[in-house]
């Protein structure tokens, strides 16, 4: 593996360690199916991720990003007068703002949302909810990630800082723990908490069309669908889709990789 790869395994495997005690020590809510039902299939899900990545882009964003650098193709490449600093932090918030709106249009398309709803299907939201995509939507999100990367001509430190904080706060909020209410609201000015994201999950789709950030919460503020407070409380939150109810059944490999060609979406 390249040093790339070896920083966001480390962070992957740090993350989701911190998070999966944590969870374990002092969970927020209490799951339906047993661990072991739900983690299986949702762990299953990383790696059909990862295989699908790396045929589909062996080089990773790193290779498309040296290549249209080395061809002087995309924004920052043309206009190379900013210092290198500022041009990273730019292509993260660039990066971050993007990822936003994909998400957001996961669940306003209604072909996306078919592919979208495996993730929200999961009848309870813990640490491995945060890999649980099915590996059409991973192979989408490439290619909307490589798209940008030579639109802007995103240098591959940007790309590092932004793809390990993707992974890292997809941890972090889809964590099964509850900050202290007036802990949650201070931090949530800034970013999306755990409580925050749950609402995202909610059954009610004024609900779950709602927090879109996977880390600030800057952009549902700015875009109108930020969320504060859900109809329920937190601990009584309906989670999950009214159309697959939480069966040991649906949480199968085979279940979650059929999910977008169920009849009725």
């Amino acid at each position: 593996m390249d040093n790339t790869s070896i920083i966001r395994l480390g962070v992957f495997l740090g993350g989701f360690t911190v998070m999966a005690v944590l969870e374990a020590y002092k969970p927020a809510r209490q799951a339906v199916l047993n661990r072991k039902t739900r983690w299986v299939g949702n762990l299953a899900m990383v790696v059909f991720g990862a295989l699908v990545a790396r045929v589909l882009l062996p080089t990773t964003l790193i290779g498309v990003s040296t290549w249209a650098q080395t061809n002087e193709i995309g924004l920052f490449n043309v206009v190379n007068t900013l210092p290198a600093t500022l041009v990273v932090v730019l292509c993260v918030v660039v990066q971050d703002v993007i990822i936003y709106w994909q998400h957001r249009l996961f669940h306003t398309i209604p072909l996306l949302w078919r592919v979208h709803k495996m993730h929200h299907a999961d009848s309870h939201v813990d640490t491995t909810t945060g890999l649980r995509f099915h590996p059409i939507e991973i192979a989408i999100s490439l290619g909307v990630k490589a798209a940008a990367v030579v639109a802007f001509g995103i240098p591959a430190m940007a790309i590092v800082i932004f793809e390990v904080a993707l992974n890292g706060f997809a941890l972090f909020n889809h964590a099964n723990i509850r900050l202290p209410q007036k802990w949650d609201d201070r931090l949530g000015l800034i970013l999306i908490t755990q409580r925050l994201h749950r609402i995202h999950h909610s059954q009610a789709k004024s609900e779950s069309n709602s927090n879109f950030g996977f880390s600030v919460s800057w952009w549902d503020r700015l875009f109108n669908s930020f969320k504060l407070r859900a109809a329920h409380s937190d601990e009584t939150l309906p989670i999950g889709q009214q159309d697959v109810p939480a069966l040991k059944e649906n949480a199968s490999v085979i279940a979650l990789l059929r999910q977008p060609f169920r009849r009725g979406g």
